[in-house]
């Protein structure tokens, strides 16, 4: 009988988070009246009727409220990000006559956040379509769980055990309500500021709207085949770098700002991190691609600057092919695997876990040096934390760390076995690193014209990495074993 209510309980929240979706992709038809594409009325409704039924009735699952198992939530958090991913899917099979794989493909890289598609005449699709691809990316960057909870009137025991397991860290507010809205007007804010910023290079407004939607977002959705290469602006991929760094840094940092403590958001370790690796990554690779590529300087900086910050804040937008030799392709590898910070709209393994790690490491070799009855302390954000909350947050971090490596290696060993000797191994890790990062860089492994058992490895790998591993393995388990005994 507790299997009933835990899934009673879920699908009553899911029920009201696929309600709010519903109404959220309304929005998709102000740009069909704009532009007045009525053929599209149809496909473009499949979104929010189906939402809006299937919250209905969910919504309406007869439930009991207490405190459910963490992994139950998440499992549900799991199922959530792909049920959305194949409702989303619905546009490209009905409007663009997509197959089933590809809207599905297209679907998640834009709920996650990725990047990757499989389409190739954007510039002669329709553009409610172009406009969906980038409200996904733009709603999917701060987390569907976040955006249902955050437009609900109360903050249930279950609510809180979804939005942490969706990997949600943000600690502004006593609510998770109050927390999930001040994320909003913060998300809100930067993309019409950015807007108005990107405008002013000299790109039409609907082409500076989507590109910071999917900018902030570290999503890497274009408007054009060709990427932002397109629009041949320098100028543009200049001032789309702190866009895309803007998204990667937590937001409750920006809630510092907006009280004017400037100083805490400069001495923030994350923040130092993440640009300390922009610096360096890109030098190093901009120097890589002028001495040993024999690129023009100009050229070198201008790709190596730009491909680097994509790749490190998870964001996907290139302005090159990627045809580089391995050295500069390998460090922009270890980029996307460190991704931004927890809290952000990136992706990756995240910059947090990096200072984690190294603080751990260093509490524990300096325990070798002392006394057994000495007592080391392990700080961290300036704290003494006691010896078995240390240990087990290090071990969880660690877990996380080792898990993201497996995923990598059982991928790239799938991939290598269906497609055999189509692509250097180092070109078949790339891409399937971005894709597990939620990034979308492509250096030419995956096309459009992959098979399809490669789409549909990159939709499994994409969805995995998005909800950091662990909510898609406790499904796996619950699936096998039965979810009483997860």
């Amino acid at each position: 009988m507790r299997r009933v209510e835990h899934l009673a309980l879920i699908a009553h929240d899911m029920g009201v988070i696929f309600e709010l979706l519903g109404s959220a992709t309304l929005v998709v038809f102000v740009i069909l009246l704009i532009f007045q594409e009525w053929t599209m009325i149809l496909p473009m409704a499949s979104v929010p009727l189906t939402f809006m039924i299937l919250g209905f009735l969910l919504s309406r699952v007869a439930r009991k409220e207490f405190e459910p198992r963490l992994s139950i939530a998440l499992v549900a958090v799991a199922l959530t990000w792909f049920a959305i991913a194949l409702i989303g899917s619905l546009p490209f099979i009905f409007g663009m006559h997509m197959t089933v794989t590809d809207s599905i493909f297209e679907a998640m890289s834009g709920w996650t956040s990725t990047g990757f598609t499989v389409m190739t005449s954007l510039d002669s699709t329709p553009r409610v379509i172009l406009f969906w691809r980038s409200f996904m990316q733009w709603i999917g960057g701060i987390g569907v769980i976040a955006f249902g909870i955050t437009m609900m009137s109360r903050s249930s025991i279950i609510q809180h055990r979804l939005y942490r397991s969706e990997g949600r860290s943000e600690a502004l507010m006593p609510s998770i309500i109050s927390t999930g809205r001040r994320m909003w007007e913060i998300y809100l804010v930067l993309t019409a500021g950015f807007t108005v910023m990107v405008f002013f290079t000299g790109i039409p407004l609907w082409d500076a709207l989507n590109l910071v939607l999917t900018t902030i977002s570290t999503g890497g959705f274009s408007l054009h085949e060709s990427g932002v290469s397109f629009y041949h602006n320098g100028l543009l991929e200049g001032l789309l770098l702190p866009v895309m760094i803007a998204g990667a840094i937590p937001f409750k940092l920006y809630f510092l700002l907006s009280r004017r403590r400037v100083a805490q958001f400069w001495k923030d370790p994350a923040v130092r991190l993440i640009l300390a690796l922009a610096l360096t990554g890109s030098l190093v690779i901009s120097f890589n691609l002028c001495v040993f590529n024999e690129y023009p300087v100009t050229e070198a900086i201008r790709q190596g600057f730009f491909c680097t910050i994509s790749g490190l804040t998870c964001c996907g937008l290139q302005n090159s092919s990627l045809h580089w030799s391995p050295l500069p392709l390998l460090v922009v590898i270890m980029l996307m695997l460190i991704g931004g910070a927890s809290g952000s709209t990136a992706g990756g393994i995240k910059i947090n876990r990096l200072i984690l790690g190294y603080e751990g490491l260093v509490w524990w070799f300096r325990r070798f040096f002392v006394g057994s009855r000495v007592i080391v302390p392990f700080k961290h954000d300036g704290k003494n934390i006691p010896r078995k909350i240390s240990e087990l947050e290090l071990s969880r971090n660690m877990l996380i760390v080792v898990l993201w490596g497996l995923l990598i290696f059982v991928a790239t060993f799938v991939a290598l076995h269906v497609t055999p000797g189509i692509s250097p191994t180092q070109l078949v890790v790339f891409d399937l690193v971005s894709a597990a990062s939620n990034v979308g860089l492509g250096s030419g492994y995956f096309t459009p014209a992959a098979p399809f058992q490669v789409k549909w490895l990159f939709i499994f790998v994409m969805w995995i990495g998005r909800l950091e591993i662990v909510p898609v393995l406790i499904l796996w388990m619950g699936i096998i074993r039965g979810f009483d005994a997860v």
